[in-house]
């Protein structure tokens, strides 16, 4: 089922086109990342796309019902998302809960049935060990798990995630990868994921949308195996006419 459809956006900051003429799409059931080089306004695609910001043109469709006919439910994790600090009061168990108050009603009790899903959220990040730690306390890497456990408490159908694994090890991302993976394949989840690493990943994801500028300075959509190696190979053609005049 189709989650995210986005035809023809352009986007501007100012009057400079920073985005032109996008077009991609997710379904549920598949882990899609979005690449590109630094500058290449995958986080303005990204929060274009969620209406965080205004497009000049296009068009973009984001499913209002989930693969069971309920309502789809977002989970949107951006960049420096793990910037608490010090001081910062809760416990993070009662944080990754709070996660479970928008499906549950802010009023209504946690259940045992809530609190399964706040260990379980906890022990896919390894953090279950760190429950009663203050939030403060944590390393940079830590409170980013956290953020990511708060997510999956909620039990999205859509995961929209800039650069999740920031201040994460080797071993913490390509678990993280592997749920996500699990996520989609096992319960018909729906992933977007910018990452500035595409290798790492590769093994997990099931396509990778590459944002890549085209001759004319704009960046643009392109599928990484065949579009891109198109106009890469149009770029290189044009270069030599123009080497040979």
């Amino acid at each position: 089922m189709r989650y995210i459809n986005v035809e023809n956006l352009t986007f501007y900051y100012d009057r400079e086109p920073v985005l032109e003429n996008i077009s991609y799409h997710v379904d549920s059931g598949e882990f899609v990342t979005l690449t590109g080089e630094n500058g290449a306004a995958k986080s303005t695609l990204i929060k274009t796309t969620l209406g965080i910001l205004k497009p000049k043109k296009g068009k973009i469709t984001i499913s209002s019902k989930n693969n069971r006919g309920e309502k789809l439910r977002i989970a949107y994790l951006p960049q420096q998302v793990a910037s608490f600090n010090a001081g910062f009061p809760s416990s993070v168990h009662e944080f990754v809960m709070s996660g479970r108050y928008p499906r549950q009603g802010w009023f209504k009790k946690m259940g045992a049935h809530d609190l399964e899903h706040v260990k379980a959220a906890l022990d896919s990040v390894g953090m279950w060990d760190y429950r009663d730690k203050r939030i403060g306390e944590l390393s940079g890497g830590q409170k980013q798990r956290i953020a990511i456990a708060r997510m999956f408490a909620s039990d999205p159908d859509l995961f929209i995630l800039d650069e999740p694994t920031t201040g994460m090890d080797d071993v913490s991302s390509s678990d993280f990868y592997q749920l996500m993976h699990h996520a989609a394949h096992k319960h018909g989840k729906a992933v977007l994921m910018v990452t500035h690493d595409p290798e790492e990943v590769k093994d997990f994801a099931d396509r990778n949308i590459h944002l890549l500028k085209d001759k004319n300075g704009k960046f643009a959509c392109f599928d990484l195996h065949t579009d891109r190696d198109r106009v890469l190979q149009e770029e290189q053609e044009e270069l030599e006419e123009k080497a040979n005049v």
